[in-house]
């Protein structure tokens, strides 16, 4: 048969029939999409129909007045089976409170009157809302409530509402501060230092209670003349030098908590009769350091008295050929050791030191002294501690270390509970008195002498639990008849550590 007159015959219908299932190959997924958007563009005009919020209130505790805040953030769910139009999100106050949002990538600014219109929101989709504050001064001394309200106008005509709330703290802002001549701070104003705080040679800073002091990233406070800080035994009196991050790095963790959020406090060289009493020093770098200088074995260089030293990066207290006096101190959870003396003098009476830091198990130890730094000598005159806790998660938190046998190395421990392998030299026992000797092995070890060591939460209370078998075992010292919190020690048998034991805690 021959097929050429038919196909020439019928070549227009065969290529009608090609170009038109080409076409329909093509269209058909844009066919699809568009019903399957016309389902999406269902919008629901019901009252009934509403968002749902991830919160209903965010909150931002205590912030600073006119220093911006981090950013918060919160969902808008449609969980309706179709989609919901907002005729209007607006805040109530509009400008007035300090509050910034961004809803979905728009901006509440001043050139939208405050307010965006005209936002979709999907069915079984969501938004996300982003909050920040810079409060205005409220020329108070103490935190006032700052308030607003993000109002969500459905096209329905239902208005939904998510409160915004802070307190506002007005702060004393300080850039880059030199201390030239004698001065004293005493304010209940939060104290916000940017860049430093420097103290000069031959001058004296005197800081009062209830100053605290709130240091941004990279700041310290650097003495070079002579620091005298004057708050009281209870935690209401302390002297406060910290971070000035105020808001959280997780929903139960603020970064308060967070250690290594500013650099610490350093004596130089030229800084002597320093004295720190009722002060919380904590999540910073090394809490304190002091500096190598000629020893005077006449002149205390620093005395540390009814002192929280917590949560450092580095080492809480780092002394070298210094002359040191420490009382009812509390020098805990630190990378590197909790107290560490090179060289030099140091009395160390009714303190706790507890090394439970949680971040890195390649942590220092509670107590570290030595008489050399590298290849150095630092002639250690002596150590000598007192009615003082020393523990943590290691095997041996006590270390002491001397170059050779012929270097000065001195030390003396009486009525001490110390985790470390206990001295079994005869020879050797003349430098220890009465001391409880820890291991891993006992019933009541490391953190259970404590009401609390939370480590997943950062949650600590290094008060005596009433198993701990630090309670009676001190020795009664009349320089300190008082705790670290102003509780007065036991006449007969007092407690060993920085905390007397208290049946109501």
């Amino acid at each position: 048969m021959n097929f050429l007159p038919f196909l020439c015959n019928n070549s227009r219908a065969i290529i009608v029939l090609l170009v038109m299932k080409r076409i329909v190959f093509y269209l058909l997924p844009f066919v699809l999409m568009t019903v399957a958007c016309t389902d999406d563009d269902s919008f629901s005009t019901s009252r009934g129909d509403l968002l749902t919020f991830s919160q209903d209130t965010i909150c931002m505790d205590t912030v600073f007045s006119t220093v911006p805040t981090s950013t918060y953030s919160f969902w808008a769910y449609n969980n309706n089976s179709d989609g919901l139009r907002l005729s209007q999100v607006r805040l109530l106050r509009g400008r007035q409170s300090g509050f910034r949002v961004n809803v979905d990538g728009s901006y509440l600014d001043n050139a939208t009157g405050g307010q965006v219109t005209g936002l979709e929101v999907r069915k079984r989709d969501s938004i996300r809302v982003f909050v920040e504050l810079t409060s205005h001064q409220n020329y108070a001394d103490m935190p006032t409530l700052v308030e607003d309200q993000l109002v969500f106008t459905l096209e329905s005509g239902v208005e939904q509402k998510v409160n915004l709330r802070a307190w506002s703290w007005d702060a004393l802002l300080c850039h880059d501060v030199v201390v030239s001549r004698d001065s004293v701070i005493a304010t209940n104003k939060p104290i916000v230092i940017y860049g430093g705080l420097k103290v000069d040679s031959g001058v004296t800073l005197t800081i009062k209670a209830p100053s605290k002091l709130y240091f941004h990233s990279g700041a310290a406070l650097e003495v070079f003349g002579r620091l005298a800080v004057k708050g009281s035994e209870g935690g209401d009196g302390n002297v406060v030098f910290r971070g000035d991050r105020t808001d959280k790095m997780f929903d139960y963790l603020p970064y308060d908590r967070v250690s290594g959020q500013w650099r610490g406090i350093r004596f130089h060289s030229s800084s002597t009769g320093n004295s720190i009493c009722g002060a919380d020093i904590h999540s910073a770098d090394d809490g304190i350091v002091c500096d190598s200088a000629a020893f005077d074995s006449a002149t205390v260089r620093l005395r540390l008295e009814n002192v929280t030293i917590h949560n450092c990066k580095g080492t809480g207290l780092k002394a070298y050929n210094a002359n040191i006096w420490m009382a009812n101190c509390q020098l805990t959870n630190t990378l590197g050791d909790c107290l560490a003396i090179y060289g030099g003098r140091a009395v160390v009476a009714g303190c706790t030191l507890a090394q439970f830091y949680p971040f890195d198990a390649d942590r220092g130890v509670a107590l570290r002294f030595t008489n050399f730094v590298g290849g150095s000598d630092y002639p250690l005159y002596m150590v000598e501690c007192y009615n003082t806790l020393v523990t943590g998660y290691g095997d041996d938190e006590v270390m002491g270390e001397t170059k050779d046998s012929t270097g000065v190395f001195n030390y003396y421990f009486s009525h001490c509970l110390l985790r470390t392998p206990a001295e079994t030299d005869s020879a050797k026992m003349a430098p220890f008195d009465h001391v409880i000797w820890e291991t891993s092995e006992d019933s009541i070890q490391g953190a259970a002498h404590f009401v609390k060591v939370d480590a997943d939460r950062q949650e600590y209370d290094f008060h005596l639990d009433s198993l701990s078998t630090a309670r009676g075992k001190a020795v009664y010292l009349p320089l300190y008849p008082f705790d670290r919190d102003g509780v007065a020690r036991k006449r007969s048998n007092p407690d060993i550590g920085c905390y007397e034991f208290r049946d109501s805690r």
